[in-house]
């Protein structure tokens, strides 16, 4: 893995001990995570719908609307703790965990100690383990939703079963396994049942033996003498039973002459195409380039580490987003006792990963979280009427996937009182209209709901006539002199007017006036008395600095409501804001939002810092997924799947109207060039930079005028469609 070029994958030399560093596959349906042991040769299969029942009560959202004006007005009347008492009165309960369902083994006698070597090709998708004679070969098909296995050595003689006694699985699981002999090979099954449910899984693996004998070997078989062995490997989720004879003539109709290649081929077709459209080089030492993965993790400050991480977290991005966007754990875990149940946590995390989607052309990803968001809609709708009593949609905070309602609460984290998150998780749909130029009628309808939703809340007033969010929630924080909910939060109130006037530029007419008029009836942000835009705009309510999250930022980023070119003095609040701002537990999803608040603000020292202490904390496992805290603690894909948007918001930034180049430019890396970028104006671009300046080439796919915007200051930029522009810039 040398050459003048980033490297697209990595390696290790040594199969993985632990599941956490285990190489990672997927096609954002199933995924797989990789030991690559020849001796025993485990792959653990995953899918997004696997979460397990943890108990169908208090599965709605509270019916808390008809006290819903009593609260405002004690809340507005100055008893700031009156939201902690405004639930139904039940306990917390976590949306339902995220499990992996089993691991394909293949065990065979050990051999002798040899030279060994895995790696996973971004380009491809495909994991590759070597020893000796022996090759292993997994990818999981974007085409043919099926994970396939190729496994070849002299005289290959195994056992092949399908395992579920993974770190965690309860004891009480029902499973069954199945394994019959066919003309060429075996079929095997593992029927799994939930613990008091009629709610299980069926994973069917075919395996394909060319040579050698198949026998029966329960729970699997034995394969002796063979040339070589395929599977292929699908999970379902299912009430009742499933159709094991359906599933595997599926997997049968797959097969051709050369099933492993043509397979190969076809999911190519798709993956490598939406990986390769972006590639960062920061012209890294070829022969740091060369290293291991785990070698390269002990060198912080390396150009080439940076360049495998923002190649790893696009790979990884695009590999768990298809029926969904990426869990907190992407599309990935081994063990059943996954962290904060491996959902969907919408007030900052799924958010913050999917940052990269929009700029690193990777629309895979932004309908992953599309089709989420529409799926959800009616339970969103349900969260509306019972709590705010309200038209319109409101977004939970966590999700297992399949239910939208908002039922993860508590007094602590009233998380049943947050508003914005409709408007946070339609933002990057907001943004893919833009880069292409067209306006998807789906996100138009999701927009126009949450308008109607703020329509209908947004109707209690101060003594100056403006409106008031009341309650009023800041995740995951609360003020220092104050309950948990409270009044006027920040995010809330940019939430608010950017849900208004997005859905009023989607759907113009006598909504859109009425639309924009409640917008600006809305209070304006404070300015506290340490010079810092305040996270609650009510007076007298005071900032807890020391929090991971940075909602009250909200309006820096991801929204343009903020910024250094057209609301200068909010913008120098909203960085003394940041200044003050403590990283409380070190999670890697506070470092990175800080980051990506910075470069807005063009802060490239503060960008550097924040990075810095991902790079440094040892955040990252050897397969270059990486961890919620410091050393590799609570398996997370926050870093892993954020650092890419950080380094493209430190180089490149755009607005429908605005370029901004090179805002906050690493000092640690003084060349480079960034390649495929989108603008959220419909072009395309490649930057380069070095020591003597910086060149752009823009290639448009609209004629437009917008702002160029470089350390230079400002001027206007013509575009015209299909004509490539070149821009020059000098040194800073």
């Amino acid at each position: 893995m040398t050459g003048a070029t980033p490297v697209h994958g990595t390696w290790e030399s040594c199969p993985a001990a632990r599941w956490e560093d285990a190489f990672l596959t997927g096609n954002g349906h199933h995924g797989a995570l990789v030991f690559g042991d020849p001796d025993d040769d485990r792959v653990v299969v995953t899918h997004h719908t696997l979460v397990r029942p943890n108990g169908e009560e208090h599965r709605e959202p509270p019916r808390l609307a008809a006290g819903l004006r009593a609260l405002q007005d004690r809340l507005l009347s100055g008893d700031l703790t009156a939201a902690e008492d405004f639930t139904d009165g039940r306990p917390l309960q976590w949306v339902r965990p995220f499990h992996p369902a089993f691991q394909v083994r293949l065990r065979r006698e050990p051999g002798p100690v040899l030279r060994h070597r895995r790696s996973v090709d971004f380009t491809t998708g495909e994991t590759t383990a070597v020893c000796g004679g022996w090759t292993s070969r997994v990818f999981v098909s974007r085409a043919d939703d099926v994970i396939v296995q190729h496994v070849t050595a002299p005289h290959l003689t195994l056992g092949i079963s399908l395992d579920h006694r993974l770190p965690g699985a309860p004891d009480a699981l029902a499973v069954g396994h199945g394994a019959v002999l066919t003309a060429d090979g075996a079929l095997l099954s593992l029927r799994a049942r939930y613990p008091g449910s009629d709610l299980g899984y069926t994973g069917v693996t075919l395996a394909v033996v060319t040579g050698g004998t198949t026998t029966i070997a329960p729970p699997g078989v034995r394969v002796a003498g063979a040339a070589e062995v395929l599977l292929l490997t699908r999970v379902r989720r299912h009430t009742g039973d499933a159709d094991v004879a359906a599933e595997s003539r599926a997997l049968r109709d797959l097969l051709t002459d050369r099933p492993y290649d043509d397979l190969l081929d076809r999911h190519l077709a798709l993956h490598r195409t939406a990986y390769r459209r972006v590639e960062l080089d920061l012209a890294a030492d070829p022969a740091e380039r060369a290293l291991p993965g785990s070698e390269l993790l002990r060198r912080p400050s390396s150009a080439a580490l940076l360049e495998r991480l923002f190649a790893a977290g696009r790979y990884h991005l695009l590999s768990s987003a298809g029926l969904c966007p990426p869990r907190l754990t992407g599309l990935w875990t081994g063990d059943w006792d996954t962290a904060w149940s491996g959902a969907f946590t919408n007030d900052a995390n799924l958010n913050l990963q999917t940052a990269a989607a929009a700029a690193t052309a990777l629309p895979e990803v932004t309908e992953a979280l599309a089709a989420l968001i529409h799926r959800q809609l009616p339970h969103w709708r349900d969260n509306a009427r019972a709590v705010f009593g309200a038209r319109g949609v409101v977004a939970p905070a966590h999700s297992d996937g399949e239910c939208g309602h908002a039922y993860h609460f508590s007094r602590e984290y009233p998380l049943h009182l947050w508003t914005a998150g409709a408007d946070w998780l339609l933002k990057p749909l907001v943004d893919h209209d833009e880069i292409r130029g067209a306006r998807d009628p789906r996100t138009a309808l999701a927009l126009d709901e949450t308008a109607r939703f703020y329509e209908d809340f947004l109707t209690r007033t101060d003594a100056g006539g403006r409106l008031v969010v009341v309650p009023s929630y800041s995740p995951e924080n609360r003020p220092a002199n104050a309950g948990w909910g409270a009044i006027n939060a920040a995010m809330d109130l940019s939430a608010a007017r950017h849900a208004l006037l997005t859905a009023a530029d989607y759907h113009p007419g006598p909504d859109a006036d009425r639309r924009r008029a409640l917008a600006d009836r809305l209070p304006p942000h404070r300015v506290n008395a340490d010079g810092a835009l305040a996270e609650w705009a009510h007076p007298g309510l005071d900032d807890s600095y020391d929090h991971r999250h940075l909602s009250h930022l909200y309006g820096v980023w991801p929204l343009d409501e903020i910024n250094p070119y057209d609301t200068p003095d909010l913008a120098a609040a909203a960085h003394r804001a940041l200044e003050l701002r403590g990283a409380e537990n070190d999670s890697a999803h506070g470092h990175l939002h800080h980051a990506l608040i910075a470069a807005r603000l063009r802060d490239a020292d503060r960008v550097a810092h924040a990075l810095g202490r991902v790079l440094d904390g040892d955040f990252f496992h050897a397969s270059l997924m990486s961890a919620h805290y410091p050393h590799r603690h609570v398996y997370n894909a926050d870093a892993a799947h954020t650092l890419p948007a950080v380094l493209v918001e430190a180089l490149v930034q755009s607005t429908p109207d605005r370029l901004v180049l090179l805002p906050a430019p690493p000092a640690a890396y003084p060349a480079g060039r960034l390649r495929g970028v989108r603008t959220r104006f419909g072009a395309e671009l490649d930057l380069a930079w070095g020591p003597d300046g910086a060149t752009a080439v823009l290639r448009p796919g609209r004629t437009h005028r917008v702002e160029l915007r470089t350390s230079s200051g400002a001027e206007p930029l013509d575009l015209v469609a299909g004509e490539d522009r070149v821009l020059t810039l000098g040194t800073r």
